[in-house]
């Protein structure tokens, strides 16, 4: 290829073609990542350009270079990399055997302290403590499961700005581009998730089925960060969480459509993601391909940051009140098993209620990657109906509620918590009380299992 300026170009230069990738994402990539390899598009080597089509066989050698061949739209192994990096940056000791024996004792006890309070069985049968670290290892299968609709629709969004043109031209190079994207939103999600491990607290703490099923555990290290500064003994702070815990064990266990529900709920929000692409041509302009620090700050900008379409809206209401339902009962369980036994059971209530409002940083960048916030808005509006229920009707009568999804409160019964069945269903679509009683001894026998798991 010469570069005189008083000639024409050699045939095949990309210097006297129009650029295909002009006004897209792609534009931005190829100027950073040109750059880099000393030649811009169509511009003098080192610096980025705005004529012709880039070097491609450099670019991809380069790119090739900097990923590693992954499945999927997340590059997994990448993300549990920088999730285990991320959680080492601090002392994460392996819980002692001493730590591991005081939490098998606190859950044995919150299931004794339990069976009085509601009539679902045991769902423990695995109790354990775990490192931040095996919090990423034991959950990341489910993670992945969560994230990987998100990211198909993140990481194709740049595929899909092309113009026609520039696709059939760019070849290969999109699947080269597609590993790139999946770099860097499992570099992304690795930052969130070892984020996420130095603050949860158990292996449910927020709300999803997120360990492997009967697998009940504690983080001693984060239970003891959260213990200091309150006025409550380690001892109660360990057998409260432990009581939380087991709570979420027995309706995960014994409620069957619940976990496909939950985790098909956040793959349904997933599917309907979109992507401001102007954002992501923006943020490439300062991105330095050899300068990681650079990418750092635009994934820390939210560079892949979803947008919420309506239907996504509707899928994130119906996920907030199933989160809410889970953590209002839970709530209002532990609080009936505690009433009498802990004195300071209302201090933690009112603690980790403030908690699971306020959320932390980590619970903030995972709402950013993916959209979804990890805590539930209306927590007390939800323990007050399952408190108001049993109260009217009897803690079987509550808990007969799991016993089909179409029979749980709605987002418009969270308005009205204390009225949740009270007059609000008519006569002719009533259970009778043998379908009741039939329906409370359909879920106290089914002991697991996802048949006839809703749609989502």
């Amino acid at each position: 290829m010469t570069n005189d300026p008083g000639g024409p170009p050699d045939e095949g230069s990309g210097d006297d073609r129009p650029n295909p990738f002009k006004g897209t994402p792609f534009e931005q990539i190829f100027n950073q990542f040109g750059g880099a390899l000393g030649g811009g598009l169509g511009g003098a080597p080192g610096a980025p350009g705005a004529g012709g089509m880039p070097d491609l066989s450099a670019l991809m050698s380069q790119m090739q270079a900097m990923m590693t061949p992954h499945e999927g739209s997340v590059n997994w192994a990448l993300a549990k990399d920088v999730a285990r990096r991320t959680v080492a940056q601090s002392p994460d000791p392996s819980p002692t055997d001493r730590q591991r024996a005081d939490v098998a004792d606190a859950l044995r006890l919150a299931d004794h302290w339990l069976d009085s309070a509601t009539d679902l069985p045991s769902g423990v049968r695995s109790p354990t403590a775990w490192s931040r670290a095996e919090w990423v290892e034991d959950t990341i299968a489910v993670w992945q499961r969560l994230v990987e609709p998100v990211a198909e629709h993140v990481v194709s969004a740049m595929g899909n700005a092309l113009p026609e043109e520039a696709r059939a031209m760019a070849g290969p190079l999109l699947g080269i581009l597609g590993q790139a994207g999946g770099a860097m939103f499992g570099t992304q999600v690795g930052q969130a998730l070892g984020g996420l491990a130095g603050e949860v607290l158990s292996a449910s703490d927020i709300g999803l089925p997120l360990g492997p099923d009967g697998t009940a555990a504690l983080l001693p290290a984060n239970v003891g960060a959260f213990a200091e500064g309150l006025d409550v003994s380690a001892e109660d702070v360990l057998l409260y969480l432990a009581l939380r815990e087991a709570a979420h064990q027995r309706l995960f266990a014994h409620v069957p459509w619940l976990r496909a529900h939950r985790l098909a709920t956040v793959e349904d929000y997933g599917r309907g993601t979109t992507i401001d692409v102007s954002k992501i041509e923006s943020s490439m302009q300062g991105i330095d391909p050899m300068n990681p620090e650079s990418i750092q700050e635009a994934l820390e900008g939210g560079l892949f940051e979803p947008e919420k379409t309506p239907a996504q809206q509707a899928a994130l209401t119906r996920l907030e009140t199933a989160l809410a339902l889970v953590e209002g009962w839970v709530d209002e369980v532990v609080g009936q098993a505690t009433e009498s036994r802990m004195p300071d059971a209302a201090k933690m209530q009112e603690a980790v209620r403030r908690r699971r409002a306020a959320g932390g940083p980590a619970e903030s960048a995972f709402a950013a990657l993916v959209g979804l916030e990890l805590r539930p808005p209306r927590l007390r509006e939800a323990s007050a109906l399952w408190g108001s229920l049993r109260a009217r009707k009897g803690q079987a009568a509550r808990d007969a509620v799991w016993a089909h999804p179409d029979l749980i409160p709605t987002a418009a019964d969270l308005d009205d918590p204390l009225g949740f069945q009270e007059g609000s269903v008519p006569a002719s679509e009533a259970l009778t009380d043998a379908e009741f009683d039939a329906a409370l001894a359909d879920l106290l026998d089914n002991e697991g299992g996802s048949d006839g798991s809703p749609e989502a």
